[in-house]
């Protein structure tokens, strides 16, 4: 249940199994239906999710209820709105299990301490804060200006699971562009 975590901080930062299994106990497992959704934009997020297998989605619906997607946790990844589980203020996202999925979770009580006692944790999450900007800053910069054909073919060099795994209309709320726009540009390539 925890090996996929355990992975994780260990590639981040050497830990021993019998250190980790010391706190892994804060880490509740998960079983989640397809389309379950663990936070409502304006909920205040109180848990960090990790991706044993599946796949989570964040986003949010704006002023006209249209979907816009933000970030995609698959396996042996972590998601959550990162604002509001640092701020306590309420979420701008949705997060939704896109597929079946089985993940752990750890409440924001609990992260603190073992941020605080454990140093592993504590570069994972530095790890997480970096990732989370250099994600946010590339989807920026391939993103902003560029073409809808251009977007695509960045998506299918940088995060081909995407493409391979989730339906079209989530993909394109995640690239800004229609669903059939979509189609239209897979046809192309």
């Amino acid at each position: 249940m925890h090996s996929a975590l355990f992975e994780y901080i260990n590639e981040k930062t050497t830990i021993d199994r019998k250190k980790f299994d010391e706190f892994a106990h804060y880490f509740k497992f998960a079983n989640l239906k397809k389309k379950e959704l663990l936070l409502k934009q304006g909920q205040i997020c109180d848990k960090l999710f990790f991706v044993n297998s599946g796949c989570l989605r964040l986003y949010h619906l704006n002023e006209e209820g249209k979907e816009l997607t933000r970030y995609f946790a698959f396996e042996g990844k972590f998601g959550t709105d990162l604002t509001s589980f640092i701020t306590s203020e309420p979420a701008k996202d949705n997060i939704q299990a896109i597929e079946k999925s089985e993940i752990l979770f750890v409440n924001k009580k609990d992260f603190q301490h073992l941020k605080i006692n454990e140093p592993s944790i504590n570069a994972v999450y530095m790890d997480i804060l970096e990732m989370a900007y250099i994600t946010s800053v590339k989807r920026i910069y391939n993103f902003q200006g560029e073409d809808t054909l251009k977007r695509l073919k960045w998506l299918m060099a940088y995060q081909p699971r995407i493409l391979s795994r989730l339906p079209n209309k989530i993909i394109a709320s995640y690239l800004g562009i229609t669903p059939y726009t979509l189609s239209r540009l897979k046809s192309k390539l």
